[in-house]
């Protein structure tokens, strides 16, 4: 994991970003999904190493219930961050973290990835790599969480 001083740890609520393509995103967008937002650089190993996992998940996943938002920050222009991001075949948006019109606050650790809950109430901040894996075990469990939520409360009923 990289440590970076004085960034502040969250992103802001509720958030619109434009991705490479002029899209806007909010969470708002994505109410009933899964949202996976990722803080990368493309000078950080770790968030390198995640990418191939990242793309993978996002494309077997988007056509379900999930989805995933790149957020490049720290970069050097905004076409070293499209060139590399065609060169990774990264299928999902990707937002200039940099380049927004209302500044984003970025995370003290990159690669840092906070996902959503279909509600959109933030669910987990998971700081450092992740991989295709892990975000489907923390599906599953969620799912699986929810699940017995709802089976106590038709109980209790």
């Amino acid at each position: 994991m990289l440590w970076m001083s004085s960034l502040q740890a969250a992103p802001p609520q509720p958030w619109v970003m434009q991705d490479t393509a002029g899209k806007t995103h909010q969470l708002s967008d994505y109410k009933g999904l899964w949202v996976v937002v990722n803080y990368w650089a493309p000078w950080c190993p770790p968030c390198l190493e995640e990418m191939p996992e990242l793309v993978a998940f996002y494309d077997e996943q988007r056509l379900k219930n999930v989805m995933v938002l790149g957020v490049a920050v720290q970069y050097k222009t905004e076409r070293s961050v499209t060139d590399f991001a065609e060169d990774m075949l990264i299928s999902y948006p990707i937002i200039l973290g940099d380049a927004q019109k209302k500044a984003l606050p970025q995370p003290e650790v990159l690669p840092t990835t906070y996902i959503y809950k279909p509600d959109g109430q933030l669910y987990k901040v998971k700081r450092g790599a992740i991989s295709k894996r892990w975000l489907e075990q923390l599906l599953k469990e969620a799912a699986s969480a929810s699940d017995s939520a709802n089976n106590t409360n038709a109980k209790r009923r």
